[in-house]
Order: C-alpha cells, then sequence, then structure tokens
C-alpha cells in the first residue's frame, strides 16, 4: 500500500491576528477538551478508510497551532501512531509564528513528539514587517528562531521578497543574513497581489506600487544563486533545502501522494477522492458530533482531474515529473498529458528539460512557470 501523509488544521489563532481566516481566536471558552475529542473521532474516521498505510509524515498548521496545548499534540500524535505504522523517520512538522509567546511552548512541543518547526518570520527588519502587517517584530522573530534551534531537530522559515522598492542590494544583504542562520530549508516566496487582498486594496489605493516583472524576476534570479551557492538549492519554485532536509510533507502534495486532512477546512487528498471539512469550527464540531467526523464534501476525482493536479504539482518541482509514469498511472497515452509541439518548442528554447519520460522545468523556466503550466497542460485535461 501507498504511504499517507496526515495534516491537522488548528482553527484558533491569536487575539487581533490581521490573517485569521477563521475569525476564531483563543479565548478562555476554548474547550479544549472538546477538540480532542473532535479531532481524535475525525482521524479515526480518516483512518479507518486509511488504515493499515504506513504514515511518512504529520504536519500542524491552520492558525496558531503553536498555541496549541503540547498535551493535546502529544494525544494526536499517539493516536496516529496506533491507526498507522510511522514510518522510522516520519516528520512532525509544527507551523508557528514567531512570537516570544510561542517560542515559549517550543520545549514542550519537542517533548510531545514535534520534530520539526516551519516559523513564520517573513521578514528580518521591521519596516517590513509594519509593511506585511505582521505583529512581531525582528528582534522576537529571531529570538523564536534561536529557541526552535535549540530544541528542534529541523527548522524553516520563511521570507517574503520583491516587496515596493526591494532592490537586488537590500534582499542581497537579507537573504545572506538568513542563510547564515544555518537552518536546512528555506521558503522564499515573491510578493504576489490577489485579488480581494488587503495588497490588492493598497495597490488599488495608489499607496505602493509593486514591482514590475522584470525587476521581481532578477530577485529571482538572485534568490536561487544565493541559496544554490549556500548549499540549499531550489527543489521547488519557492523551497530551498540542504539535501535531505526538504519538506517531506509537501513533497507529498507536489508528487501527488496521499494525504488525510482532518480539523476545520482540512483538505484531503486520499485513494482519488478530494475530501473537504466544514470550515467554520462551530459546523465542524456539530458534524463531528452527528456523524463522529467533520466532513462537509467529499467527491471521486475523475482521471483526467487526477492527472491535471499531478501534472501542475509536479512541474512545481526542481525534479519534475515521469510523464509516461504519470500517464500509465492515470490510463492516458503522455500526449494527452503534455502538448507534444509546446513541449518539444520549449524545450528547445531551453524552459524546459526533456530526457524523454521525465520532464522538468529549468531554473530559466520556472520564473514563467504559471505561462508554462497553461501552455503544457491540454486545456482538455484541466477543464475536464
Amino acid at each position: 500500500m501507498t504511504p499517507l501523509a496526515l495534516y491537522i488544521h488548528w482553527p484558533f489563532c491569536l487575539a487581533k491576528c490581521p490573517y485569521c481566516d477563521f475569525n476564531s481566536h483563543v479565548r478562555e471558552r476554548t474547550d479544549i477538551g472538546q477538540w480532542q475529542a473532535a479531532l481524535l473521532a475525525d482521524m479515526a474516521h480518516e483512518a479507518a478508510l486509511s488504515g493499515g498505510r504506513e504514515l511518512t509524515s504529520i504536519f500542524f498548521g491552520g492558525g496558531t497551532p503553536s498555541l496549541m496545548p503540547p498535551a493535546l499534540v502529544e494525544s494526536l500524535i499517539a493516536q496516529a501512531s496506533r491507526h498507522w505504522r510511522f514510518a522510522e523517520d516520519i516528520e512532525i512538522t509544527l507551523e508557528a509564528n514567531p512570537s516570544s509567546v510561542e517560542a515559549a511552548n517550543f520545549a514542550a512541543l519537542a517533548q510531545a513528539g514535534i520534530n520539526r518547526v516551519s516559523l513564520g518570520l517573513q521578514a528580518l527588519d521591521d519596516t517590513a514587517l509594519r509593511f506585511l502587517g505582521r505583529l512581531h517584530d525582528a528582534s522576537e522573530g529571531l529570538a523564536a528562531l534561536a529557541v526552535a534551534q535549540r530544541h528542534f531537530r529541523r527548522v524553516s522559515f520563511d521570507l517574503i521578497y520583491a516587496r515596493p522598492d526591494h532592490t537586488p542590494e537590500s534582499w542581497e544583504a537579507e537573504l545572506t543574513r538568513a542563510l547564515a542562520f544555518g537552518t536546512g530549508h528555506l521558503s522564499l516566496y515573491q510578493l504576489t497581489i490577489e485579488p480581494g487582498t488587503r495588497f490588492a486594496t493598497l495597490v488599488r489605493e495608489g499607496r505602493f506600487t509593486p514591482l514590475d516583472d522584470d525587476a521581481a524576476g532578477a530577485l529571482f534570479g538572485l534568490t536561487r544563486e544565493l541559496t544554490a551557492r549556500a548549499g540549499l538549492p531550489a527543489y521547488e519554485i519557492s523551497n530551498h533545502a540542504r539535501p535531505g532536509e526538504e519538506s517531506r510533507h509537501n513533497l507529498t502534495y507536489w508528487r501527488y501522494g496521499d494525504y488525510a486532512g482532518i480539523g476545520p477546512g482540512a483538505h484531503g487528498r486520499r485513494g482519488g477522492v478530494a475530501t473537504v471539512r466544514h470550515r467554520k469550527p462551530e459546523n465542524f464540531l456539530k458534524a463531528v458530533d452527528a456523524q463522529a467526523h467533520g466532513l462537509a464534501e467529499q467527491r471521486a476525482l475523475g482521471m483526467a482531474e487526477q492527472a491535471s493536479e499531478a501534472m501542475l504539482m509536479g512541474l512545481r518541482l526542481a525534479e519534475g515529473v515521469d510523464v509516461k509514469a504519470l500517464a500509465a498511472r492515470f490510463g492516458f497515452a503522455e500526449s494527452d498529458l503534455v502538448v507534444p509541439a509546446k513541449r518539444a518548442f520549449y524545450a528547445g528554447l531551453g524552459l524546459l528539460n526533456d530526457t524523454g519520460d521525465r520532464l522538468a522545468v529549468t531554473g530559466k523556466g520556472m520564473p514563467l512557470l504559471d505561462a508554462l503550466l497553461g501552455e503544457l497542460v491540454p486545456e482538455s485535461l484541466v477543464a475536464a
């Protein structure tokens, strides 16, 4: 049986959190016992459908999972070990905001079984953090990083670049400083302006001007150059790691493996079925009371939809995709998965590395990934 990953979504955030998706902040009336029972029941439902498989990773994400009581984290990990066989080197990650409040929990969370932490630093100077809407300042974030490195074997953190007026000189200084902290993994995201976001509103109001494509592309190239030189090459369009330090959990997504998702709003993919949990915490709890799980929807995916998702996810990776293997897996010809003329054309331009079976976007092509995906993956497959 194929391995499995487990995603656990914790819906509660710090009070006044500017990124809270659920408007469900940590508060005195949060009943931890009720949430423990609900999450364990939701996990048991997924285990009944995928039991006996090897679990390669667990990822605690969502609102502010580093504020979860360590005893709750420990109970969830322990129960997962009863439902599934743990891989010998199982990766158990927890997302954390780099605040002093959350850093105070790190020692206990490590004792509970967390062996990898992902910190949302986002920037190393206070002006940028204020622009990004973060609640922590740079000194607090770096203090949290130091605590994390004392307690967890593997540490990752993220930064956002291509901010307004971000120059190659300032980004080189910031990224060089970040690399010097010695973590084995960095997530480096280019600032994008998505419709309906606070940044889109600020742009529309003329309060800042995004970097143009050429300037952002120069920073992308600089990012790849500096990380590769430091021994953390890009293994995904925005993720960089020392060999062996890649996020195994996220690789499951990008390689189109199966993962169970539990908790409010969690998505999953298992055996060709897409699952979605109730998003609002109150609705999730009601669903668990009524049906012993939090599922709002589960839908069988057609082979074309699965093949499209596998292609779109896999081409984000430096390793690319094995087109022949995917074609066999989903019952298609290779030409159904990749438009042959476009494949040859973009390989000729040096934007693709095509070895026959395996197809990968080159470093030169990665800044154009979205456009390439639109050209390479047949529209009929994506629309299916």
